[in-house]
């Protein structure tokens, strides 16, 4: 278990996390992400590569060696168990490379984003906060369709697997409204980064 003060950063898909967190990364906070480790995991020569194509077949490859992740994202939706196999090779992999790398981190503390965060018990024993970035639904479906090409039903979808609004502003210490201006986002990131530099120098005092 790391010592590093390590801020969880969430939200549902289309919310803007990775805005958040671009802003984290220029102030100088170094930046975890579960979804581009699972990214590199899966892309041609990805360490998990071979794993995956014992579980799934080559159908589900493109002809680069990379996980076809349209047809992993179908298959997932149509079969749970399918999920769960999956789940279960990618997971731990994914701790284990973030563990790595926030171990490895400078800076007073770490932003970890991880976009299930609120779901997954385990990610939240290993953060101090939890940072949410929010906007209305009605926004994120127009942002994930503008990026994704994706249908408004596929993308209704996605936002049904993951945890209501509701519950993950519930489960927040600090909310990130993404509802406005990038400028209004930056400037809450600013804020926060304050706060948290703030937290981690008198943490590892506590600590020394």
């Amino acid at each position: 278990m790391t010592q590093k003060f390590v801020v969880g950063l969430t939200g549902g898909i289309g919310s803007g996390k990775s805005a958040a967190a671009d802003e984290f990364e220029r102030l100088g906070v170094a930046v975890v992400d579960t979804d581009a480790i699972a990214r590199e995991l899966t892309a041609a020569g990805g360490a998990a590569i071979p794993r995956l194509r014992g579980l799934l077949g080559k159908s589900y490859f493109e002809p680069t060696g990379a996980m076809d992740r349209a047809k992993v994202r179908e298959l997932v939706f149509s079969d749970p168990a399918a999920k769960k196999k999956l789940e279960a090779v990618l997971h731990p992999m994914i701790r284990a490379e973030s563990e790595r790398r926030i171990d490895s981190a400078g800076g007073d503390y770490v932003v970890h984003v991880i976009p299930l965060l609120v779901e997954s018990p385990g990610y939240r024993e290993r953060v101090r906060r939890i940072a949410v970035v929010d906007c209305p639904e009605e926004m994120q479906l127009q942002r994930v369709r503008l990026r994704s090409g994706l249908t408004e039903d596929e993308v209704g979808r996605i936002i049904a697997t993951q945890v209501p609004r509701e519950h993950r502003r519930a489960a927040a210490d600090d909310i990130i409204d993404n509802s406005g201006t990038i400028d209004a986002l930056h400037k809450r990131v600013g804020e926060l980064h304050r706060k948290y530099t703030a937290l981690a120098r008198a943490a590892a005092r506590d600590l020394s």
